[in-house]
């Protein structure tokens, strides 16, 4: 038995000792910089070296295969650490670590877990394993001047409570810092008996993480055992922590291996490594059957006092788990557990793995942690850095709508809308938030806003305030706060007022629909007149008398005045339907005149978005605005279509010039800015509602917090009604505002009637084929009543004209003249046969 002490040259001639005295395997060692290097040796000369305290991510069996570690990787730890973060939902963390193999590499791996979960090391407070109290108090004092009250402390026992003293001095372990140590300090605990009121004065709300083992009686009785020999000894309490059970469980596994290795006919023999004809190590000697045992140590499973002790494909102990150690009072407590079967849990892990398809509510939660300053309340993680420095904050300089936004030279502030929005924002934190606005245009055109939220993604603004409208291209730079006010694009266009004249009467309807309207009228009554004209009496008569019937019915029809009755089964349905159709149309013609006639209308060749799609004509937008990219980009509108105007004024010249005339059809913009601009414009109006959604926020870095505090002070604001005060202050106008009326044609197109119209033209042909039908058939069965039965089957050599005269006379005289031809022929033939009789009858 060889104590290096932790010291990485002290442990390399110690190895270099063991390979000179014909070792079949080594326990140890006990450091992870001293296994980075050892673990050659072990390559070479085919040793294993069973580690049972080296926990360094990097050393893994495909670089090192002879090094075995019998305890958990740092990676599993830095898995559950990085889960705790992510249940408290902190997202910028501090970590202090040594500058060695051990540190460094375990808070690469922690890195990478943050990763995954959007959460990142905001500071690395990097100290040499030599480093002084002076060098760990101006480290942990810059700390106390940054944003992050999320410390991580990863490193050996001597240097960790060296930190922790110093903070303490500090005042660092109190209300709202957060002290996570890795499991070195759950180590310090477990063997230290009892640990002093002064250490323990300085941990006080600190969380840790031990390498879990189940309570059982193997345990309990080695623990008693050892318990009694140093009592007996030396009069001490024994304390014991994991790496001490996973020490003792190591030796077991390798006395197991080795009872194997023989019962196998392994043999123990060493011969000289070639590679040592270039060095001077005659002395040391390589296992030949190394790889053997090896093997057999890999392939050895147990159960031993830290749990079941068997190695996965990749040489790690299978089930990794971790208790969440909170350390209070003159102990701590177990708070809950973390295992890669269930992640956060408060069931002790060995009770999940007996049944992997729980769901337990008892997982994915802990119990409650008494944090630093004996608060229960889990920190916000970030307190605004109080380092004396205040937040840059760009703000547009608009020569535009300078209500949201502008510059005011006589006090040399910023003011506005959403200045003051902000403002009362800022008050509303539970901390000082020092900041300057700085301004971020050239004063002569309006600043392109894009260009200015990327400012704040590449950290020179430290946020951005501002008529700042939230796009999905944006958001993938920075966060943005809770919106404070709708902004979606809307389309103003120059706009008429209808004024009532002569023919206003006609206004209700289209021109198409005036004259499909009319068109029906003729037609449905010329169908109800070719229906009715042979039964019934109304409809008969000289040439002008039907004429003047037939047009005096289809137009009377139009107000339900028709005085003609209808007798026919079909002339009623044709008739019935049409009814049902001039109902509607009446009914929305009048309604349609009423509106026409009794509020103001307003009316623009611009009826919506997808009009101004279609058409050709200029559209204007506001410089620095994301409206051009939108109409482009999602739109499809031509580049060339596009008109930037720079302010007010020139879209009031513009929209007044028209398309024709080197101005605009219509003005897209967000809808506070025209809103504002309606308000002094009575000559136009918006055209129909918002076609996108959208908002103004305020631009801040990725994962600001800050950003989460102000939307939460923004939904106070709106709730208790000082964003509606805000708004009315700046931009209610007196006016025309509420004049302006979304407006669209009010006229009656035919497509709306349609399916009517359809439905009566249907009605009618049907009515004319059955009707038509039914006449030829009398026509061929009664214009001749003596022709045989083949030539009544046929029209052949009847000429139209006799079926015009056959279709004009009265059906009821057809019948009577049809039968008397018939007795007349059956008197001089001997008499009619009856059935034929019957059947034309």
């Amino acid at each position: 038995m060889h104590d290096s002490q932790c010291n990485g040259f002290t442990g390399i001639v110690q190895t270099i000792q063991f390979m000179t005295t014909d070792a079949v395997a080594v326990i140890g060692p006990e450091s992870s910089d001293t296994a980075h290097v050892i673990s050659h040796f072990a390559n070479e000369f085919h040793v294993p070296f069973l580690s049972f305290s080296a926990t360094d991510p990097t050393l893994t069996s495909i670089q090192f295969p002879f090094l075995v570690r019998t305890t958990h990787s740092d990676l599993f730890q830095m898995v559950a650490i990085a889960q705790l973060i992510d249940y408290y939902q902190w997202r910028n963390i501090i970590v202090v670590y040594t500058d060695d193999d051990y540190g460094r590499n375990g808070i690469a791996s922690l890195g990478d877990e943050f990763e995954k979960i959007r959460c990142q090391i905001s500071y690395k407070a990097v100290l040499s394993p030599g480093a002084t109290q002076t060098d760990i108090s101006n480290m942990l004092v810059k700390i106390a001047l940054m944003e992050s009250r999320i410390i991580i402390v990863h490193a050996n026992i001597d240097f960790g409570l060296k930190v922790f003293s110093v903070a303490h001095y500090l005042q660092m372990i109190s209300n709202g810092y957060v002290w996570i140590a890795t499991d070195w300090l759950s180590s310090f605990l477990d063997s230290s008996a009892p640990v002093e009121m002064e250490v323990m004065s300085t941990l006080q709300g600190v969380l840790s993480l031990r390498q879990h083992s189940p309570k059982s009686e193997k345990k309990h009785n080695l623990v008693s055992k050892f318990r009694e020999i140093r009592k007996r000894k030396s009069n001490e309490v024994f304390r014991i922590n994991s790496y001490g059970l996973q020490a003792y469980d190591t030796v077991w596994l390798i006395a197991r291996a080795l009872d194997s290795f023989f019962r196998d006919n392994g043999t123990v023999s060493f011969s000289k490594d070639s590679t040592q004809q270039y060095f001077s190590l005659d002395a040391m000697t390589k296992f030949d059957d190394g790889q053997t045992l090896l093997n057999k140590i890999k392939t050895t499973e147990m159960d031993g006092v830290t749990g079941r002790i068997q190695f996965d494909s990749d040489g790690n102990l299978i089930n990794p788990a971790y208790d969440i150690l909170n350390v209070i009072g003159t102990g701590f407590r177990t708070v809950g557990f973390w295992s890669n079967a269930s992640g956060l849990s408060t069931r002790p892990p060995e009770k999940i793995y007996t049944n992997m398809t729980s769901k337990s509510s008892e997982n994915h939660k802990l119990h409650t942690v008494i944090f630093p300053g004996e608060s229960s309340t889990p920190p916000r993680g970030w307190v605004f850095p109080n380092h004396g420095k205040e937040l840059r904050i760009g703000v547009p300089n608009r020569v535009s709508y300078k209500a949201f936004v502008s510059w005011d030279p006589t006090t040399n502030t910023v003011r506005g809308y959403c200045i003051d929005v902000f403002s009362a924002a800022i008050a509303l934190l539970p901390y000082a938030v020092p900041y300057k606005f700085v301004l971020f245009g050239d004063g002569i055109r309006n600043p392109n806003y894009t260009d200015l939220v990327y400012r704040v993604s590449t950290k020179e603004f430290d946020a951005a305030v501002g008529d700042i409208a939230i796009v999905k291209s944006r958001t993938e730079i920075v966060d943005f706060t809770q919106p404070y006010i709708d902004s979606g694009l809307i389309i103003v266009a120059h706009t008429r007022r209808f004024k009532s004249y002569a023919w206003a009467f006609l206004q209700p309807f289209t021109v198409e629909m005036w004259c499909t309207t009319g068109a029906f009228l003729i037609f449905v009554g010329t169908v109800v007149w070719l229906l009715e004209h042979r039964v019934n009496d109304d409809f008969r008569g000289p040439p002008k008398q039907q004429f003047s019937t037939l047009i005096w019915f289809s137009f009377s029809t139009l107000f339900f005045a028709h005085r003609q009755n209808t007798v026919g089964t079909l002339g009623r349905m044709v008739l019935l339907i049409w009814l049902f159709v001039v109902l509607i149309i009446q009914s929305s013609y009048t309604a349609s005149l009423t509106s026409i006639l009794t509020v103001r209308q307003l009316f623009s060749p611009i009826t919506g978005i997808h009009g101004l799609i279609a058409s050709n004509d200029p559209i204007g937008i506001q410089v620095g605005s994301f409206t051009e990219n939108y109409l482009v980009q999602e739109l499809g509108i031509k580049k060339s279509r596009i008109k930037v105007l720079p302010d007010a004024i020139e879209y009031t010249r513009s929209l007044e010039l028209g398309p024709n005339h080197g101005g605009v059809a219509a003005v897209v913009d967000e809808h506070p800015y025209l809103e504002l601009f309606l308000s002094a414009h009575c000559q136009f109006s918006a055209i129909g509602s918002d076609f996108t959604k959208s908002g103004w926020g305020f631009a801040f870095p990725k994962d600001s917090p800050l950003a989460v505090d102000l939307s939460i002070a923004i939904l106070t604001l709106s709730e208790n009604g000082d964003l509606q005060r805000i708004h009315d202050k700046w931009l209610t106008r007196a006016g025309c505002s509420n004049e302006n009326k979304e407006m669209d044609s009010n006229q009656l197109q035919l497509n709306s009637f349609l399916g009517l119209f359809m439905l009566s033209g249907m009605a009618c042909l049907l009515a004319l084929l059955i009707h038509f039908y039914i006449i030829m058939r009398q026509f061929i069965r009664h214009c001749n009543p003596t022709d045989s039965i083949a030539s009544r089957n046929t029209i052949t050599g009847r000429s139209f004209q006799d079926f015009l005269s056959f279709f004009d006379e009265k059906e009821e005289n057809v019948k009577n003249k049809s039968n008397r031809m018939m007795m007349q022929n059956g008197e001089s033939n001997g008499g009619v046969d009856d059935n034929e009789l019957s059947m034309n009858r």
